[in-house]
């Protein structure tokens, strides 16, 4: 089940029936046991791939979150819960997971895509509220330290993703622990899980640059498969994100459009349409709009944007 990354890091791809399907949760040997980063998201499937490991007898020391999304965070209040695993995250994540915990959490992100044009999008309608309904164990700090096993590991906040992203650094062995701020076969999407307009695509730009100041050899990240070349994955994805910049930009030359028009035609209005693609939409339009390229104007209550 687990498959061998280095020396002390092993791998194992947790499996689950929607959204990304899989989740790469890590496990770095230590003398007390393993550390866990990453859980996967809830259901009956990967509970029993976690259970299968469980029972060979291995040691599980501690659970570490690099972010609070539901892939990454799903099964933490079950191994703090049912199997007495303490769970660490950071004060940011606890913060996004009180907002995701609250009964209105979806009604805000529904309300934000109506406002944008919507509301055609395919919103996930299970209930997950109840899987950040525990306390952390404890919290690690921004740029601090984490024992990962029996190593030291640099903390380093890569917000944009989502807010509360970290990833974990070991300087020795040049190995980068991504979560989602770097991914191998596909840009990460940035998104505003919590119906709250910010600036998410600028931190995410300001998030790449801040990742340079550590050199690795590899990075390992919470989709897909392993980067060894770190650097030029990364000046690919700040490319990729350049020119979907421009190709939304050129969808209102001409006339103010929603959101949801700019979405329609860029991934094609004839299919069904997932919230991470007007998501994706949305967060480029608001960062054209912080560097001063496009305007918004509301009409009928329905916000819509322009070039200028």
């Amino acid at each position: 089940m687990l498959e061998k990354v280095t020396e002390h890091i092993h791998r194992l791809v947790v499996r689950y029936p929607f959204a990304m399907q899989e989740t790469n949760c890590y496990l770095i040997k230590g003398e007390r046991g393993y550390t866990v980063v990453d859980t996967g998201a809830y259901s009956e499937e990967s509970l029993g791939i976690w259970q299968k490991l469980l029972d060979t007898g291995i040691t599980v020391e501690k659970v570490v979150l690099t972010h609070t999304h539901e892939d990454h965070l799903g099964l933490a209040k079950w191994f703090q819960e049912e199997i007495g695993i303490p769970v660490y995250t950071t004060e940011l994540g606890y913060m996004e997971m009180k907002k995701r915990r609250a009964t209105d959490a979806k009604a805000k992100v529904k309300q934000m895509i109506q406002q944008h044009g919507g509301p055609y999008i395919n919103t996930n309608k299970r209930d997950d509220s109840f899987i950040y309904d525990f306390e952390p164990d404890g919290f690690f700090q921004k740029d601090g330290y984490i024992e990962l096993g029996d190593e030291s590991y640099e903390v380093i906040w890569t917000p944009g993703h989502a807010p509360d992203h970290f990833c974990f650094y070991h300087r020795e062995s040049k190995v980068m622990i991504a979560g989602d701020h770097i991914l191998k076969e596909f840009s990460p999407v940035i998104g505003l899980w919590s119906g709250e307009e910010s600036n998410a695509l600028h931190d995410y730009f300001q998030a790449l640059e801040w990742i340079q100041a550590y050199p690795a050899d590899i990075a390992l990240p919470g989709h897909g498969g392993l980067i060894e070349n770190v650097q030029e994955r990364v000046n690919e994805i700040h490319t990729s994100h350049k020119k979907r910049l421009e190709q939304v930009l050129s969808f209102v030359l001409e006339e103010s459009k929603s959101v949801h028009e700019v979405t329609e035609e860029i991934y094609g209005s004839g299919q069904k349409l997932y919230v991470s693609q007007f998501m994706a939409t949305l967060t480029r339009f608001i960062y054209l709009e912080s560097i001063g390229k496009v305007k918004r104007e509301e009409t009928a209550g329905i916000i819509k944007f322009r070039a200028l």
